[in-house]
Order: structure tokens, then sequence, then C-alpha cells
């Protein structure tokens, strides 16, 4: 990621919007309510045949006594030192504050190109007020602009990609496998993310909801890379009161959709609960790899057989979902945390392995012939060949003579054999039933 921009500014002047216009999707959560933004938030944009990284980040904000304050703080701060451009975003509706000039003698002190985008722009009288914040001193130009609604930000942007060192390549995402961490609030998952990483990716507190936009992390393990995902936690729709928790959680669900494979966190002191079934099954609908994390695993009283003992109950508590691994880990002690990023990389070469034709029906004929499905009203069901579909998760069909008869029993029948002898652990099967 050689060209960085870091969109940075004191809390509700429009940073998210901005964010969104550039990447061209509504991903970072906007409000207007201050602090909605905690964490770093990277997206990827181009102008001009130029590609580059974007990042968010929270309000700077000094003297608060907000318990998120301080390590959004240190968050903007990590995010001016990884930029090579800095967007410096103030609100010409406010116009210049004592907090604007503070931190811009911070983003002095940084030696990294600085625009100030004077957002908010939208009538030619917000335009000319936004001269007042020449007086700060930094960069050669304010950029009026409006983020709600574009206006400006090619004029921006022309100037933005001159600072960059290099053209940058295409999306660096593209072909990379995205891994999801997913569960309840409070589970762990932004912990897990950190203690992968060595860095504070993600803020961490004992307050439920703390992670509210889905976070990205480009990751490197054993010579491969890819991408994690920190969500929000995902809670029950009845206990989903503020509007910004609501769309966290439809933030979360996106970025379900978008992964290869999920790692599914559960409380090792408190079991597996009826949202991690949902959760689960979420993700098993969505045909995506899963793993199942249990963390806080130092927090139980175990023997030799306490292991085993929960696997085992888990996976009778979710069948017929119960073909993904299962890990015991303790973030807190970093417990086998690097075994569950090894887990995942199975499963998404799991996901995407396919069986050539030959070998499917040398292996699956004569598992049919010996136990064919039941007869159904008198009439035999005949199986004569069968194919993987090239779909991004495993799915085959089955070609028969009376495809409407066959049952779900004989369904879970095939699916198990094609496990028994192909592997796919972590990795739903899909069967279709196709008249020959």
């Amino acid at each position: 990621m050689a060209n960085i921009v870091a969109i940075v500014g004191r809390p509700n002047v429009g940073k998210s919007t901005l964010f969104n216009r550039l990447i061209e999707s509504r991903v970072a959560i906007t409000d207007n309510m201050p602090g909605v933004t905690r964490d770093r938030h990277y997206g990827q944009a181009v102008w001009t045949e130029k590609y580059f990284t974007v990042i968010d980040t929270g309000g700077y904000v000094v003297g608060s006594e907000d318990t998120f304050e301080g390590a959004i703080r240190d968050q903007v701060e990590i995010a001016i030192e990884e930029s090579s451009v800095i967007l410096f975003v103030v609100d010409t509706m406010t116009g210049l504050t004592d907090l604007d000039k503070d931190f811009a003698n911070i983003l002095r002190r940084s030696k990294k190109p600085v625009f100030v985008v004077a957002n908010k722009a939208e009538t030619f009288e917000r335009q000319q007020t936004a001269a007042e914040f020449y007086e700060m001193g930094l960069g050669d130009e304010i950029f009026p602009i409006s983020a709600a609604d574009g206006g400006g930000t090619g004029d921006l942007l022309d100037e933005v990609v001159k600072a960059f060192e290099d053209d940058g390549i295409e999306n660096p995402n593209e072909g990379i496998p995205r891994i999801a961490i997913l569960g309840r609030p409070n589970v762990g998952k932004s912990s897990f993310l950190n203690a992968l990483t060595g860095k504070d990716r993600s803020i961490v507190t004992d307050i439920a909801g703390t992670t509210r936009d889905a976070i990205d992390t480009h990751y490197r393990l054993y010579g491969k890379d890819f991408i994690l995902t920190d969500t929000a936690g995902i809670r029950k729709k009845a206990k989903v009161h503020e509007s910004i928790e609501f769309y966290s959680v439809l933030r979360s669900i996106k970025a379900l959709e978008d992964s290869d494979v999920c790692i599914i966190l559960l409380d090792a002191s408190k079991g597996l609960e009826s949202q991690d079934i949902s959760i689960i099954a979420n993700a098993h609908n969505s045909k995506k790899g899963i793993v199942l994390m249990i963390n806080k695993w130092d927090l139980v009283e175990k023997d030799s057989k306490t292991a085993d003992r929960m696997k085992k109950e888990i996976l009778e508590r979710i069948a017929p979902m119960n073909y993904m691994p299962v890990v015991f880990a303790s973030v807190l002690e970093k417990q086998r945390i690097f075994q569950v990023i090894e887990k995942a990389m199975e499963v998404y070469e799991n996901k995407t392995f396919k069986i050539t034709t030959s070998k499917l029906n040398e292996v699956m004929l004569p598992i049919i012939e010996q136990t064919p499905p039941p007869m159904l009203k008198g009439k035999q069901i005949k199986i004569k060949y069968c194919l993987q579909l090239p779909t991004p998760s495993p799915t085959f069909v089955f070609f028969c003579n009376l495809p409407q008869y066959i049952k779900e029993a004989y369904e879970r029948f095939l699916q198990n054999k094609i496990r028994e002898h192909f592997g796919f652990e972590g990795v739903p099967i899909t069967i279709f039933f196709r008249n020959k």
C-alpha cells in the first residue's frame, strides 16, 4: 500500500462521509453523533487511474472524559504515521475552532503533505468563508468541498494524486482470501485481531459495542496473504436499540457476505448460546467456510476430557451444520491463536478444491449402487452420474431419472460420503438433483 491517504479532523466534520465518497461505497457509518467512528477504517479508491488506500479515523479530541477518546487519539496518530498524504477536514458551518488550530500544530510536525479540506461548503457563502482556515498556516490552498454531494472533490483529488510518490497498483485486495472475525459482543474479536497483528488495530474495552465498523487488515502468515475483517458484535434484533448499533450489525453481516471464511468466536465460559447458532447458520446459509474458535479457554476449569466433551456438545447442537473445525484458544494467553488462522487457510483451500468428474464418479457411483435412494410410490430412482460445478463453494449435481423423489436424508447421506472421501472440512456442501 504505497499510496495511503488519511482523513483526519475533529468530531462531526464529515470525515466518514468523505471516506464513503472517495471509495464510492457507503462502508463507514455516518451519524450526527460525535464519536461514531472509533477505529481506523481502510478502503480502496482510484482517481485518474491512480490507486490508493484511504483511512477513515475517529474525531480527534483533547481533554474529554469519554472512555474512548484517548484510544481514538492513538488510532488517529497511527493513521497519520502510516499515511503518505493527509486530508485535514474542517467544517465551514462552525468555522475555525481552537481544536482545529491545536490539531494543525500536530499535523505540521508530521512532515507529511497536508490538504485542508473545508467541508459542508454547499453554498457560495460557505465557500467564501472557507478562507478563514488559511489562518492555520497549513498547506498552500484551502479546498472547499461538499462530501455529501461530491462538490469540489474532483479538484481536491487532482491535487492529492500529484503528491503520490508512485502511480500505485490496481486494487491490492483483488484475489486475496477474506477472513471475517464474527461473534456476539465482547467475545474477544478485536483482541484476537490485535494479538495476531501485534498492533492495536482495533480499540478494545470491556464495553460491549466498542467496535462499530467492519475493519479490514492486511495480514501475512507462513508466506500467504489474506485480509482479516474485525466486525461489530452481532446480537439479537430485539436487543438492538441504537440506530448506530443497527448499522454496525448490518456492516457485520455485509462483512460475512463478502468473506471467504468466517472465524466465529464463542465464549468458553458461557458455552454455545442461541445467538451463536444464529451466526453459524447465517454463515452456513451464505456458503462460507467456517472455523469455530472457543475463546477464553483459560477461564474454564478443565480436565483432559473437557475439550472433547464441549466439542461434542457443540457439534451435536448445531447438527447438521457440524462439519467445521473447532479450536480451543485464549487470546489473552496467546494460546493457539495462530492455529486458528492456519485452520482458516485450510478451510479456504477446501472451499476452492475441485474434484475431477472422473474421480468423483469413480468414488460415488459404487457407493450409490450399494446404497441407492429409497423407492417412492413403487418407483426405483437411478442416479447415472455426477459432477462438481465451477462455483465459489463446493456444489455437486447428481443426474437421475426421478430427482423430485429424492429426500433430504439421502442428500445428507451423499454429503457425508463426499466428506468421508474428499475432505471439505469447514465448508458447506450443496447438492442438486437433475433429470438425466
